[in-house]
């Protein structure tokens, strides 16, 4: 975006992970199922960033000094800035118990971590899968359809409830059953076993799942480089405003790692791609000056076997949950109400996607969210209703 905006200056992108930057969306899907490669994935051509004079680092940033206005890389030496975006996303959180370092005991994150797992995952053997939010269902879903044998540990009563509700949680806990996955909910890891490598999960209450690998998906902890003179704030990330902008002059943040002010949703830290696509966007205009906020209305999507889930707005909490469609047959739009205000909406194999299909039904629920329209119920329910002659009225 720098250059799509005219930037002519130096730009270098520091990363841990070498190769050309991608979106990872595929890493719990078609790529650990070997259905495609990376190359679609990537976010310029791999020949884009020479021809554009952008220069791609392999290494880590160990300290920001804002004062200074430099970094301190991992390989040695430091980096001078005059605009710096910390776009770090996160790190996995890792389950602090006995036998944890077994191999065999997988994370998801990066393309080295995929590989590792796609080395192992052959028709027939067993794996545990730890965790079961949006990265474990799609690994469970992916590894079921390689023919592995699933079981899927969990806190909660089903797989996703505390983002999407019980009757969201619901749903996806029978089509995960359906294709057999053994789900055991509310259940916590207490130990890993194996003499070699792991041979089996043991739960608090004792039972002992065997395995040949597991996949762990607990959640991510935002990461956030150690910075000199602790001047840049932080709580649950990097704290930002509207315009990406950090408590320290010239340092921008977007991402997993940004705890950004929403001119809707309020304060908030998105874990999503689209999310950071879009905010790494933003924050480039704001570092040439734009005094435009960041207003996207957050989004996201899971692929879970043949089915496809799609997700707009942001509600952490809310008192009436409606739907058009039907729960039973699996094809819904449902938004999430508070005091009436639209919040967010799901769609089930139905309502397209937001981000290409600017008059489907996604689309018109994410202008919903942002008017903060109150349609009432009755209207969300009616299929008679147009949902995008109601989203324009409203906005």
């Amino acid at each position: 975006t720098l250059r799509d905006e005219g930037f002519a200056g130096p730009v270098v992108l520091i990363s841990r992970e070498p190769g050309i930057p991608f979106g990872r969306p595929p890493l719990s899907k078609t790529y650990l199922r070997s259905e495609e490669d990376l190359t679609g994935w990537y976010v310029r051509p791999a020949d884009w960033y020479q021809a554009h004079d952008v220069e791609l680092r392999a290494d880590s940033v160990v300290a920001v000094d804002p004062a200074a206005h430099a970094l301190a890389l991992g390989s040695g030496g430091e980096l001078g800035y005059q605009k710096l975006l910390l776009a770090t996303g996160g790190r996995n959180r890792r389950l602090q118990v006995p036998g944890a370092e077994l191999p065999g005991i997988h994370y998801l994150r990066t393309v080295a971590d995929c590989d590792a797992i796609k080395r192992e995952a052959v028709a027939g053997r067993r794996a545990t899968v730890v965790g079961m939010g949006f990265i474990g269902c799609e690994v469970a879903a992916s590894l079921t359809q390689l023919g592995v044998q699933v079981t899927a540990v969990f806190p909660g009563r089903s797989p996703l409830e505390r983002v999407l509700g019980a009757e969201i949680g619901a749903l996806i806990s029978a089509m995960h059953r359906a294709n057999g996955v053994r789900l055991l909910a509310g259940a916590q890891v207490a130990a890993f076993e194996g003499t070699e490598r792991l041979e089996s999960v043991v739960l608090a209450d004792g039972e002992r799942v065997g395995c040949d690998l597991a996949v762990v998906g607990v959640g991510i902890d935002p990461d956030v480089p150690a910075v000199a003179g602790a001047s840049i704030a932080q709580d649950n990330g990097i704290v930002v405003d509207e315009r990406c902008r950090s408590s320290a002059a010239d340092v921008y943040a977007a991402g997993d790692v940004a705890n950004h002010l929403h001119p809707v949703l309020g304060r908030i830290r998105v874990e999503h791609y689209n999310s950071a696509e879009h905010h790494g966007a933003a924050a480039a205009r704001a570092m040439l000056g734009s005094a435009a906020p960041f207003e996207y209305v957050h989004n996201f999507f899971s692929d879970q076997y043949e089915h496809i889930l799609q997700y707009v707005g942001h509600a952490a909490s809310w008192d009436d949950f409606v739907f058009r469609g039907s729960l039973r047959d699996r094809k819904f739009v449902g938004f999430y109400l508070d005091a009436g205000v639209v919040r967010a909406a799901v769609g089930f194999d139905r309502g397209g996607d937001p981000e290409s299909e600017p008059d489907s039904e996604m689309a018109a629920s994410a202008r919903l969210v942002a008017s903060r329209a109150r349609p009432g119920r009755g209207v969300l329910t009616d299929e008679g209703a147009d949902l995008r002659s109601l989203a324009s009225a409203t906005g």
